[in-house]
């Protein structure tokens, strides 16, 4: 497999003395999962920030393989490392997104979505503009994976997130759950917080 592409960052787990295995998440392939040789240098850790835009070359020699990613940087959400209400937004959507989509399989509405959702909280000065959106993207996602389910129109975000939260735990996460949706608690936390 050799793919070039650009994808956003949703998981960076270390791998071996230097290295991680990245999942990313493009229009075109759905999911990637590549070896970053050299991930936690200054060099690549700001790049490998989930919710970072890069362009990414994913290459194998034999089929089955684990492939090597070569990431450069095209759009960096860095700056809102300080923000903590925007991190743990982004946060919980990239681990939502790297917990439920499988590798390989194109979701274009889903990609859309996610990535007009991480550009509305990255330039949105309150959550009030965005948290409705993480509840609607949620709701897409569990869509797409085949657990669709009506909604008043007129839903508030807070509904819509706790119906979504109780089909995420018991539809879609399964095993991963505690792990993924500890990033969705602190953000829940922290918009009770900026709403109070």
């Amino acid at each position: 497999m050799d793919i070039t592409a650009s994808a956003i960052i949703c998981a960076v787990r270390n791998h071996g003395e230097t290295g991680a295995i990245v999942r990313a998440f493009s229009e075109e392939y759905g999911m990637l999962a590549g070896y970053v040789q050299g991930a936690r240098g200054r060099q690549l850790r700001p790049v490998l920030i989930p919710g970072n835009v890069i362009t990414g070359e994913w290459r194998t020699r034999i089929t089955g393989q684990l492939a090597r990613l070569t990431p450069e940087p095209l759009h960096s959400r860095a700056h809102l490392l300080g923000e903590p209400l925007a991190i743990a937004a982004i946060d919980w959507v990239t681990a939502l997104t790297a917990a439920t989509l499988a590798e390989g399989v194109p979701y274009p509405r889903v990609h859309s979505a996610f990535d007009g959702l991480l550009s509305a909280i990255e330039l949105a000065p309150a959550a009030r503009v965005w948290a409705g959106a993480i509840a609607q993207y949620e709701t897409l996602l569990l869509a797409e994976l085949g657990y669709a389910e009506d909604y008043d129109a007129d839903s508030a975000p807070a509904a819509m997130m706790a119906q979504n939260r109780k089909r995420l735990v018991a539809h879609v996460l399964g095993d991963r759950r505690a792990d993924v949706m500890a990033a969705r608690e602190r953000l829940v936390e922290r918009l009770k917080r900026a709403v109070a």
